[in-house]
């Protein structure tokens, strides 16, 4: 699809990091023109600060076709040290998710593949571009104000703008937007370094109230480290030796790991923020640009990511028409992200406080929350859902039942496939019983899902409860959303009632209001 005579193209994005390039590539796939700028040279690379990749973002990479890769080129990383002999074993995931680990790999490796398909897809990548303004005062479209390699400023118009342009956002400030906060932790040390001696667990962390030290490995003979000293935080820009590095260590871990080699070592500090809305008209924001926190739990750039797939099919939908209520839709995205981010500010800074925490009460009860998080399943279950993704849910669309909201599993269909390989199409997928009253094609009829036709399958459909398949007898239709998410579903619905919920969310006579 191309753009109106009013744009010059349907979507902008600014910032080519992860969340831009899945945002884009998404749109792009859906047929919409996109322009996606990054201020950054083509050759300049990014600076690589996230290497987890948690459970539902490599969810979201499979409905793309690219999970299989992506986890090709790091370290599947099962337990996960706490200090103090705990550790918990991510192997008790399996029955909710296929990628029952955490991905250890660098952020370049999961922008490598995004940007492949990106460009597969037709987007037009704009490097050694800034933004400089914007208005939005313009009718349909948004008027952006950016320069190019040459130096000279040039407009350029677009229906609507994402800002993903990480926590300095020029689309924040130009929309006018606060972004509350404050400073969680400073002078943090990070580094890749080669280790002769690696830790026993793979993920491990070691605090004792005066600093604290964590190693991961990326699987290639290094290893990203990460330490804090109460007692010398100069700012940012101080220059940091190794032998900076190797002294936390040796104080939180009682070793170095015979640390030996850096191949790129910096300091900064980590704030908590969040903007209070995440759409202004025609502009939205993603990732940091909308939220940022401190890196324990390593949920930064897979939240960002998520943002991207649930407002992708959104913008798609509505840009397309295939939205029964676009505007609507579109705030749901903010109705549904906001809260995710949230929650991630606070259960990230309450992690890094108790981790840097110096009181000896404090430093106890965090001792007795790692017990009590590596021994109490419902604990455990509950806090792993939250920090993989699996267990984030969305509030049930008015009139709707559960598990609409929520996470749907990778079920398997009568064929032999799986729910997210249906997913790759971008589509809605309507999972229902073999011969079951109203067959999906047939319901579905006309209508189209935000990228294209509605895909149907053959599945066993059971209720879904955080993530798990339970109790068979309650669901037995469910219409998955392209961001793997269930719309509707219901126990045995009349051909009409199957009808009625597709028109609502695919458009049709009997359509209403969806998100």
């Amino acid at each position: 699809m191309t753009a109106t005579p009013a744009a010059d193209v349907d979507v902008a994005v600014v910032g080519a990091g992860p969340t831009g390039l899945l945002l884009a590539g998404d749109l792009a796939a859906a047929g919409l023109s996109v322009a996606l700028l990054e201020r950054r040279p083509r050759t300049a690379a990014n600076l690589t600060r996230a290497f987890a990749v948690h459970a539902r973002t490599l969810e979201l990479l499979d409905a793309r076709g690219l999970a299989a890769e992506l986890v090709a080129t790091g370290t599947a990383v099962r337990r996960i040290g706490l200090g103090g002999g705990l550790s918990v074993d991510l192997d008790a995931l399996a029955p909710r998710t296929r990628f029952p680990f955490v991905l250890v790999t660098p952020q370049y490796e999961t922008e490598r593949l995004l940007e492949r398909r990106a460009l597969s897809t037709g987007v037009d990548f704009r490097y050694d571009t800034e933004l400089l303004g914007l208005r939005q005062d313009t009718g349909d479209a948004v008027e952006l104000a950016v320069r190019g390699p040459d130096g000279h400023t040039r407009n350029l118009t677009a229906r609507h703008l994402v800002g993903a342009d990480g926590h300095r956002s020029t689309v924040r400030r130009s929309l006018g937007l606060p972004f509350p906060g404050r400073a969680a932790i400073r002078s943090v040390v990070l580094a890749d370094v080669r280790l002769d001696d690696p830790p026993a667990d793979v993920l491990a962390f070691t605090g004792n109230g005066r600093c604290f030290a964590f190693l991961v490995p990326f699987g290639d003979g290094w290893h990203r480290a990460i330490a804090w000293d109460r007692d010398h935080q100069p700012p940012d820009d101080t220059p940091v030796e190794l032998g900076e590095l190797r002294a936390i260590m040796l104080d939180a871990l009682g070793t170095d790991h015979g640390m030996r080699e850096v191949r790129w070592i910096s300091r900064f500090h980590s704030d908590e923020r969040q903007v209070p809305r995440y759409r202004v008209g025609r502009a939205f924001l993603a990732g940091d640009a909308a939220h940022v926190h401190t890196p324990a739990g390593g949920q930064g750039m897979n939240t960002g990511m998520q943002d991207a797939a649930n407002l992708s099919w959104k913008l798609a939908a509505a840009l397309t028409g295939r939205a029964p209520d676009p505007e609507a839709l579109l705030d749901s995205y903010d109705r549904e992200r906001h809260p995710v981010g949230h929650m991630v500010l606070r259960s990230s800074g309450a992690l890094i406080r108790m981790i840097v925490a110096g009181s000896p009460a404090v430093r106890a009860a965090r001792t007795l929350g790692g017990v009590a998080f590596a021994t109490v399943p419902a604990l455990r279950d509950r806090a792993t859902g939250l920090i993989t993704g699996i267990g984030i849910a969305y509030a049930a669309p008015p009139g709707s039942r559960r598990p609409a909201g929520r996470r749907a599993p990778d079920v398997a269909t009568a064929d032999g496939g799986r729910l997210y390989e249906l997913l790759r199409a971008g589509t809605f997928v309507l999972l229902a019983p073999a011969g079951a009253n109203g067959p999906a094609t047939a319901a579905a009829g006309p209508a189209t899902a935000a990228a294209g036709p509605a895909a149907a399958a053959a599945a066993e459909v059971p209720y879904l409860r955080r993530g798990h398949w339970r109790d068979p007898r309650r669901t037995t239709h469910a219409l998955i959303r392209p961001d793997g998410y269930v719309a509707w579903s219901a126990e045995d619905p009349s051909p009409a009632d199957l009808t009625r919920a597709l028109a609502t969310w695919l458009g049709g006579p009997a359509g209403g209001r969806a998100g």
